[in-house]
């Protein structure tokens, strides 16, 4: 097989495994488990492919573990790993849904699509294994500064926001009121989620790879940060209806600030 069939029945097993895991355990979070991990397979694997040989393949593959281990690191802190660990707003939905519903967007969506995109994403590692791809260059280097830039913007809108819901946590134990609830301080002063704006712009900046290697400015592994982009997009609106239904201040938040590109606040309507 071709190692991108290879990385397709690979991603194929992945969310059987995941999916399986959901239905045996009633825990609907696997896939955000592996969402760190498997993209630095799939990399490592095309990269692999030349022996780790080829500049551009390596650098991208250090670059993808970078982001793998940051987010791991994310996760693992709060208590993702752990069973009973699994992402608040599975629980919202299957709330919302009756249960065969949930059980088909369970297979489809959460297991199934979800990683897909994982895979998706990751292809221009495949571009740049193809026969012909120049060596790496300029583009590639302004590829790497980007994704540095937004793996390090990710980083520290993650640490601001572990900070404040640790403090948040604090309060609540001592008894003591916790403020608005939501944080909407250092770069949550710009951008509502600045962590998703930073972990779409990083994807979108490996695409250039694909374009460094001469795939072409518009190449099909585009289809990978676009569909990212728009699985952010729908989970954003979902998040933020779940905190507008807990902090009814928070609309207040969003008249005055860009939901995720950063932006200076405007003044309160």
């Amino acid at each position: 097989m071709s190692p991108l069939a290879v990385a397709f029945v690979a991603c194929a097993a992945v969310a059987f495994i995941c999916w399986i895991l959901s239905v045996v355990t009633a825990e609907y979070s696997w896939t955000d488990r592996v969402w760190q991990i498997a993209p630095v397979g799939y990399v490592a694997w095309f990269a692999g492919q030349t022996g780790f040989a080829d500049a551009r393949l390596v650098v991208m593959a250090v670059l993808v573990a970078a982001w793998g281990a940051r987010l791991t690191f994310n996760l693992a802190r709060k208590g993702g790993y752990r069973r009973g660990g699994e992402d608040y707003r599975w629980g919202v939905l299957r709330a919302r849904m009756p249960r065969w519903q949930f059980a088909i967007f369970n297979l489809v969506f959460i297991a199934g699509y979800q990683n897909l995109v994982m895979l998706l994403f990751t292809l221009p590692a495949w571009a740049a294994l193809a026969p012909g791809a120049g060596p790496f260059g300029p583009l590639d280097v302004v590829a790497t500064a980007l994704f540095a830039l937004f793996l390090a913007g990710e980083t520290i809108s993650d640490n601001q926001q572990w900070a404040f819901q640790t403090e948040k946590r604090a309060c609540a134990a001592r008894g003591e009121p916790a403020g608005t609830g939501f944080i909407t301080a250092g770069l949550f002063r710009y951008s509502r989620h600045p962590n998703f704006f930073c972990e779409q712009a990083i994807w979108w900046s490996f695409y250039l790879f694909s374009v460094g290697a001469g795939a072409g400015a518009l190449n099909p592994t585009i289809l990978g940060p676009a569909l990212l982009t728009l699985l952010f997009h729908g989970s954003t609106r979902f998040t933020e209806s779940i905190t507008l239904s807990r902090y009814p201040s928070y609309a207040a938040y969003q008249r005055t600030t860009s939901r995720l590109m950063p932006w200076p606040p405007s003044s309160p309507r």
